[in-house]
């Protein structure tokens, strides 16, 4: 099978999760600074939310260059990590309502955690499908920028409900700075 139809459902669903994550900030209902400030954590964890669901979109792009075709199981992979994508509107929103409260950023930073988790399964089954001499394959390598963010992700959670928010949401945007650069490695492959 070709993979048209899986990128253009992908593009789809995740510009319907952007355009859900945006519609959750309400408008004040007041006209001074004071109105528009008490939305500061809303905003905040939107923003957050938007530059992931950013990252995630760019790699899924930057990936979906190095398949040739998809099977049933890519497909399956696929719906799992836009599963876990579409829950984003809900962590960002409970997150940003409750001012980054312990169990808010421990369920975001769950999400995350199963976002990228779903990111790694669909990776293995495209490199599964194209071989461990493929081009995704020799792109990933090691990838030691995964691993450091996973393992971010799955300590981010228990430090969240310990009562430290603060350093558990410094982590997660700790890791969304080391992705905000897009990852070249599947370009540069695919040049030679």
């Amino acid at each position: 099978m070709g993979k048209g139809r899986l990128e253009a459902f992908s593009d789809g669903v995740i510009a319907i999760i952007i355009t859900i994550m945006v519609l959750e900030m309400k408008v004040p209902h007041g006209s001074q600074w004071a109105d528009l400030a008490a939305l500061g954590p809303v905003f905040l964890s939107y923003v957050l939310s938007f530059v992931y669901v950013g990252i995630y979109w760019n790699n899924h792009h930057h990936m979906l260059h190095a398949v040739k075709q998809v099977n049933g199981g890519i497909l399956w992979a696929n719906m799992h990590l836009l599963f876990w994508l579409s829950l984003m509107p809900f962590s960002t929103g409970w997150m940003g309502e409750n001012h980054f409260a312990e169990l808010p950023v421990a369920v975001y930073a769950f999400d995350l955690m199963m976002c990228a988790l779903a990111y790694i399964l669909l990776q293995a089954r495209i490199i599964k499908a194209h071989g461990k001499d493929s081009a995704l394959a020799h792109a990933v390598g090691r990838d030691y920028k995964g691993k450091v963010s996973m393992a971010a992700y799955v300590v981010s959670v228990p430090i969240a409900l310990l009562g430290y928010a603060w350093f558990a949401g410094a982590l997660l945007i700790a890791v969304a700075l080391i992705w905000f650069i897009p990852d070249r490695r599947i370009e540069k492959v695919l040049q030679h």
